[in-house]
């Protein structure tokens, strides 16, 4: 019996193993290719090509990109704190990575008379795990604006470090609002529960608009890049970084959108769930594996809605001052969360008591 406890899965490892370099691999090409969007958007809007060069449409060009970055010299200042200014970038891209962990990206495959799971941990505390994380990012922003020794560096991770603070708080108390309404903070079993009733963002709107707002400065992106503001802070707090170093720094930032785009897409929008088609009908008719990649591409098209959604945004609004930020976070976003948890809990206990 004590036997069996201790036996090891080697074909569940292996699984296992096996989702975790696609997901990374999948996360670093969507990351490399939203530079090329983001250019693209921007052409668009602005009445112009955008990149064009490098392959048709310039779809070549993140790798020119990578490849220049790999190229370029690598400098670290005399000054600066050797081993900090090593381990900002590692930590920034680490933490990026690991939300990834938690997330479901579809049902299962039917392999080798075997389900297997489309999510690398099913844990039952899967938000609570995202927020650990994603707290951690703080780290690798405020230690490589430290270790650089730069003052704007430092000035630029203060801003930073500030300003994810104080948006996580709203952040948090929004997504209490929605474990009211689903009782579990497993994320495969808030999907499931979109699938049989009603997506959360009819049931949250205002949580997910504040989840949407906070998300935008936890990413660091346009309005919210005031610790990236070029016209004030030289670059701001990677200003001493250069080749991969540097490109960690700005492939974490387009990780970071995509897990986010696909964390609210799987908390308010059903996740991997396929709009107006019936689930089991499919899995009957065209099976099991059929329905699961269905379900991955549905996904991602609710995931490159959001990343440019996150395009569009950046190219529409100015940056805000840095109080108008603080006050933004502290006096609206925060009270706008409290208020719609205690509308949520309110109606919540009406339901439980049949209205009454």
């Amino acid at each position: 019996m004590y036997l069996n406890l201790l036996a090891i899965d080697l074909f569940l490892l292996a699984e296992k193993a096996v989702l975790i370099l696609i997901v990374i691999s999948v996360s670093l090409l969507v990351a490399m290719y939203e530079t090329w969007g983001e250019r693209k958007v921007a052409a668009f809007m602005q009445d112009r090509r955008g990149p064009n060069r490098a392959g048709p449409g310039g779809l070549f060009q993140p790798l020119a990109d990578g490849l220049k970055l790999f190229a370029k010299e690598e400098i670290i200042p005399t000054s600066s704190n050797r081993l900090l200014f090593i381990l900002g970038p590692g930590l920034a891209m680490l933490t990026a990575m690991m939300t990834s962990a938690v997330v479901p990206w579809s049902s299962h495959f039917n392999m080798f008379g075997r389900h297997v799971s489309m999510q690398i941990a099913d844990v039952n505390i899967g938000i609570l795990y995202i927020f650990g994380v994603v707290s951690m990012g703080v780290y690798g922003v405020m230690i490589g604006g430290w270790a650089s020794n730069n003052k704007f560096s430092l000035l630029a991770a203060v801003r930073g470090a500030s300003q994810i603070i104080s948006y996580e708080l709203a952040m948090g108390l929004s997504i209490i609002s929605l474990l009211m309404v689903t009782g579990s903070l497993s994320l495969r079993t808030i999907v499931e529960q979109q699938h049989i009733g009603h997506y959360y963002i009819l049931l949250q709107p205002l949580g997910f608009l504040i989840f949407l707002v906070c998300s935008f400065a936890e990413c660091n992106r346009t309005p919210f890049d005031l610790s990236e503001a070029d016209n004030e802070l030289n670059m701001g707090f990677h200003l001493e970084y250069s080749s991969m170093k540097l490109g960690f720094y700005l492939f974490s930032e387009y990780v970071n959108v995509f897990i986010s785009s696909a964390v609210m897409a799987t908390l308010y929008f059903g996740g991997f769930d396929i709009p107006f088609v019936n689930s089991t009908w499919l899995a009957d008719h065209w099976g099991q594996n059929a329905l699961a990649g269905l379900q991955i591409v549905s996904f991602f098209v609710k995931i490159v809605a959001f990343i440019f959604f996150f395009m569009w945004v950046r190219w529409t609004i100015p940056r805000f001052r840095y109080d108008q930020l603080m006050n933004l976070g502290w006096k609206i976003m925060i009270p706008l969360a409290l208020i719609n948890m205690v509308v949520t809990g309110f109606i919540v206990l009406l339901h439980l008591y049949g209205w009454r």
